[in-house]
């Protein structure tokens, strides 16, 4: 990469539509991660912008060394450290005289999508503890008003306007609120890995986009340098250059466990976020049921499961395959577990839990109640499929599903008995 000089020029282009609320989650959820000096840049960055607010005039770096009254190496780093959470992209020319670069700047996600990520919302409990995550989380979270005894009169729109006439207009392009994905894409050194591995074993498809992706994803999750990470490839690539990705996280994941007591990323030790649970009040038996959900993280509820024993590594590999992989909450996998077990004898199927997992990350289920009413459809298409083709078999079905495919309800017996169950793990 060319060396940046005071004298190189860059332009600003506003990609998105970036408003003062970002501004406030800048500041508040990323500015823990990745510092003061770069949410300086980024606002400098939106001061540079013209009155359209889309695109800059040019400048020269040493205009932001004198905002920031900081060195380019500063500058470069606080830059490196936006694009890397997906608020910047960054573009190079080579000109014969001064470089050009292009900054193009990207909103924060929102709070909802920052709290539920699986990266983002690990690296800010890290940085700024327990006790102030926890008042960030209080600050965002969603304000739940008990409208039971309300009617809804909302007007639709055919309600309030009349039909018109469509004008046909030619498409244009217009500016909407963008974001980027979270970038790790530098995180490994694969020139490293490649100049590690036998001479003719790696090839054009040994670390294709999505095998890059996984590798630095495990090194994120698992604090795994290029080093060490050469070293497993070298354990599960095969004799024509292929990488066996489970066998790969497998590996990764055993050194982690071995190095950590047995412990495994905190992720499967959590609970399920405050702005995702249910408001308090209901009394009813649903409602305790979704608290016991709520409040169990994934690694006590399977261990309850197994009456107390702990999880087999298999089970626990799943369940964290869910939470990484899937982007599923806690208390979401959770609601997960106990309906595989109760509908399928008692145990987790990798290949049905995935199924389910994926339709749930595309829906974007991330409540316990939402989880819940999708496995009560699931069901109810289950049994009827079921029923056509075996009339007289039993349909299992978790206590607390409650639909037209089963009579059976959760006693306040049987409610009891599984708090009882849930209680020294929460």
């Amino acid at each position: 990469m060319e060396t940046l000089l005071p004298a190189d020029i860059y332009t600003v282009i506003n990609q998105s539509i970036i408003t003062e609320v970002d501004k406030k989650i800048l500041i508040s959820l990323y500015e823990p991660i990745i510092g003061p000096f770069a949410v300086s840049l980024y606002l400098t960055f939106l001061y540079d912008l013209d009155k359209s607010e889309v695109i800059s005039s040019d400048y020269n770096h040493h205009h932001l060394m004198t905002i920031l009254k900081s060195n380019l190496n500063d500058i470069v780093k606080a830059r490196q450290a936006l694009e890397s959470v997906g608020l910047l992209k960054t573009y190079f020319k080579k000109n014969d005289n001064l470089n050009e670069y292009l900054y193009e700047l990207y909103s924060p996600i929102s709070p909802y999508e920052f709290f539920n990520h699986p990266i983002l919302n690990i690296l800010l409990l890290n940085n700024i503890g327990e006790k102030e995550y926890s008042n960030l989380l209080n600050y965002y979270k969603k304000v739940n008003v008990n409208k039971k005894d309300f009617v809804e009169i909302t007007s639709s729109m055919n309600e309030t306007f009349k039909s018109v006439t469509p004008v046909e207009k030619e498409d244009e392009e217009i500016r909407e609120k963008k974001k980027l994905n979270i970038n790790i894409s530098n995180l490994i050194d694969f020139d490293l890995l490649e100049n590690s591995l036998p001479k003719g074993l790696v090839n054009n498809r040994t670390f294709n986009k999505k095998t890059r992706e996984l590798i630095n994803q495990l090194a994120f999750i698992y604090n795994v340098d290029s080093i060490k990470m050469a070293e497993f490839i070298r354990l599960v690539i095969d004799n024509v250059g292929l990488i066996d990705k489970e066998k790969l996280r497998d590996v990764v994941r055993r050194n982690y466990e071995f190095n950590n007591n047995g412990s495994l990323p905190t992720i499967v030790y959590r609970t399920q976020p405050e702005y995702l649970k249910t408001p308090s009040g209901d009394k009813s038996n649903r409602a305790r049921i979704i608290e016991v959900f709520e409040n169990t993280k994934p690694y006590d509820f399977l261990r309850s499961k197994n009456k107390g024993s702990k999880p087999i590594s298999r089970d626990l590999k799943l369940i964290e395959h869910l939470a990484v992989d899937f982007n599923l909450p806690p208390g979401v996998i959770n609601v997960l577990v106990d309906y595989v077990i109760r509908v399928n004898d008692g145990k987790l199927s990798e290949k049905y839990m995935e199924t389910i997992a994926s339709s749930w990350n595309r829906k974007g289920i991330k409540t316990v109640d939402d989880a819940m009413k999708a496995c009560e459809k699931t069901h109810k298409k289950t049994v009827k499929t079921v029923k056509a083709a075996y009339p007289k078999k039993e349909v299992k079905v978790p206590s607390w599903m409650y639909n037209d495919a089963t009579d059976e309800k959760m006693s306040d017996e049987e409610l009891k008995e599984l708090e009882e169950e849930m209680k020294e793990f929460r």
